[in-house]
């Protein structure tokens, strides 16, 4: 073994030390486009790894070249075998990383703060993490506050993160009981609600979205100042949950001006 090899190799070793002592209270960052959006959203990454660096780096030199710099010297080559001993579902881009969640009080408080720029989006009770990560991802994008999820399902489980790219760390995401919601007038979407289109919705909103199969339960729905529908026609029975996100965020205005 020569002395490179022997260097890259004790690299890799550490490494793996180093995933088994943060893994317990780190957040999985799955693929290169998670590590991409929390490094630009100022999350602390603990530890990064690939099965192949250098095709890493050409990516982020096509996709990320304001990164380039930054995950060359981030970035810990192990092997394809060890990377799937540590990621139950290892990512086509071969990445992975540990980041430090962010603090609890810290979303909090940034759900609270008042007035808002821009709505806080409310999943109640959702039952699909990938849905839950597409509509972070969509939050995230359009600028909203943060996005609150009620129930027993974590916003921050891996395959959210995983389906948010990452972009947990570009909002507010957190979860909270229905009578702990951040202030607001709350908007919760029902077929039998007012249309859409009729209406302002204002930047200090909660815009309420309950599940493809059993829609706002009726704790949420009795706290609502409105009841709001997405236009639809008829004998289709539902949207996909990012999909009513989606429009009741464009709806609402877009991105918010930097």
């Amino acid at each position: 073994m020569n002395e490179t090899t022997a260097d890259a190799t004790d690299a890799a070793t550490a490494a793996v030390r180093r995933w088994a002592e943060a893994a317990p209270d780190a957040v999985l960052l799955d693929g290169f486009h998670a590590l991409k959006h929390a490094l630009r959203f100022g999350a602390r990454v603990h530890l990064a790894v690939a099965s192949d660096k250098d095709a890493v780096l050409a990516l982020a030199a096509d996709l990320a070249d304001d990164l380039v710099g930054e995950l060359a010297g981030r970035l810990v080559e192990i092997p394809a075998r060890t990377l799937r001993e540590l990621v139950p579902r290892v990512h086509p881009t071969g990445v992975a990383a540990l980041a430090a969640a962010p603090g609890r009080q810290e979303q909090l408080d940034a759900l609270a703060r008042l007035p808002r720029r821009s709505p806080v989006v409310v999943l109640d009770n959702p039952r699909n993490l990938g849905n839950v990560g597409a509509v972070v991802r969509l939050a995230a994008g359009f600028g909203a506050t943060g996005v609150v999820t009620t129930g027993d399902l974590d916003p921050w489980h891996p395959n959210a993160v995983r389906a948010g790219a990452g972009l947990h760390y570009a909002t507010a995401v957190a979860r909270l009981p229905v009578d702990g919601l951040p202030p607001g007038p709350l908007y919760a979407l029902d077929p039998e609600g007012e249309d859409i289109r009729s209406l302002a919705l204002p930047d200090d909103a909660l815009l309420a979205f309950g599940s493809e199969r059993h829609g706002i339960s009726p704790e949420l729905r009795a706290r609502a100042d409105r009841l709001v529908a997405l236009p639809m026609r008829p004998q289709v029975s539902s949207y996909n949950l990012a999909t009513s996100v989606a429009m009741a965020l464009f709806h609402w205005g877009g991105p918010a001006a930097p």
